[in-house]
């Protein structure tokens, strides 16, 4: 349907706009700027590691020390925030390792917030990396088959979180797709006295293909079955909403879709819909896809990447988290 304006002025005739490069910034209704990125990163016990991702070409799981180099990097291109993900040397039925006080993921947040203290330090509240059957909760095995408990999962995920509050992190982002978790987060901060502790919530996060290069740099496939029990339906709309109204009313200060491209129309409803800061989660699949043809001279990894992040603001993404945003934020600096 036309505009009820259309008609009413002269024809617009943007052509005259698009003649001069600075002309074209100045007019343009979308901005993609480095201040909206955020870095993931993934830490593992060690010194002096860099361990490649094969299916994630320039991603490496990083020790503590090399994690401090990364995001000097980026924090000097002008990135402000990482987002970490663990990969503990132990893991168990209980995810113990997910909320010891000494955990990999603890450790890299005290030491990111020592020798980076502007650096905004957001983590990764998850069981996935530190179950032995790497799904995101409890699990019970009966005479009715296997079973993600989601209540008593609650309770480690609300640890986790208060874990990462103690060792310094800036921000909390349950990413398990538990129901109620985003509550029992809030109330574990609150009683553990960090009120003031924001939470980014996964509050729309599909059982997606395009996680596939991610559960290698976590390590974090299901031994068994998948996570749709958990995760979102794919082709459920009004549930995402649905989903992102709970965390909301449950205490969440941002939401989150994920993945991004293949869900802009949700998140253009997110955001749309309630207004509330809202991430997008570039994932892995997407930056292999562009990494693997880039490689083959099949498409312009620089050109491709930056519309696919404008892509992401345009949709209403206020947040966007990308493994490209190094090199995105030299792009966009011009270099």
């Amino acid at each position: 349907m036309k505009s009820p304006i259309v008609g009413q002025f002269p024809a617009f005739r943007p052509r005259r706009l698009r003649q001069s490069p600075a002309l074209r910034r100045m007019v343009a209704e979308t901005r993609l700027s480095v201040s909206q990125l955020v870095l993931p990163l993934f830490v593992r016990s060690g010194r002096k590691l860099r361990q490649p991702i094969a299916s994630m070409p320039g991603v490496c799981q990083l020790s503590p020390d090399e994690l401090v180099k990364e995001a000097t990097t980026a924090w000097e291109a002008g990135v402000p925030a990482v987002l970490l993900f663990g990969i503990p040397d132990v893991k168990d039925a209980r995810a113990s390792q997910a909320y010891a006080k000494q955990g990999i993921v603890q450790q890299a947040v005290r030491l990111l917030k020592r020798e980076l203290p502007e650096l905004l330090v957001i983590t990764d509240v998850c069981l996935c990396e530190y179950m032995e059957h790497g799904h995101c909760g409890l699990v019970q095995r009966d005479a009715r088959g296997v079973r993600i408990l989601n209540d008593p999962s609650l309770k480690l995920l609300a640890r986790s979180a208060a874990s990462h509050a103690e060792a310094g992190a800036d921000l909390v982002a349950p990413s398990d797709m538990m129901d109620g978790r985003v509550r029992a987060i809030r109330e574990e901060l609150d009683r553990e006295g960090f009120e003031e502790m924001p939470i980014m919530s996964y509050a729309a996060k599909f059982a997606s293909a395009y996680y596939g290069p991610f559960r290698d740099a976590a390590e974090s496939a299901p031994k068994f079955g998948d996570r749709r029990s958990y995760q979102m339906d794919g082709a459920n709309a009004e549930e995402a909403l649905r989903e992102v109204a709970l965390d909301i009313q449950e205490g969440a200060d941002i939401v989150m879709v994920k993945p991004a491209l293949a869900y802009l129309d949700i998140l253009y409803r997110v955001k749309s819909e309630f207004g509330y800061p809202t991430a997008a989660y570039n994932v892995s699949a997407e930056y292999s896809m562009i990494k693997a043809a880039a490689a083959k001279g099949w498409v312009d990894e620089r050109a491709i990447t930056l519309e696919t992040l404008l892509s992401l603001r345009r949709a209403g993404a206020d947040i966007i988290i990308t493994y490209s945003a190094l090199a995105a934020a030299r792009w966009l600096a011009g270099k």
